[in-house]
């Protein structure tokens, strides 16, 4: 009866260890995944800045010839 209850119990540690090892590689994954985003949502953020001041200098002009008119 001993025998196999450290039969399971080794059983139970070994999935346990496959288990961390599985959950470890997957937050590793995620966290890179979360570098990756941020430094994307970063990008376009920057992006959309040039954009708004872009269109913001555009309107600019534009009002300042209609006002010339």
């Amino acid at each position: 009866m001993a025998h196999f209850d450290l039969d399971q119990l080794e059983q139970q540690v070994e999935a346990l260890i496959r288990l961390n090892q599985r959950l470890r590689d997957e937050n590793k994954s995620l966290r890179s995944r979360q570098d990756s985003l941020v430094a994307e949502r970063g990008e376009l953020i920057e992006k959309t800045e040039q954009a708004r001041s872009r269109v913001e200098a555009m309107l600019s002009r534009l009002r300042a010839m209609e006002e010339s008119l």
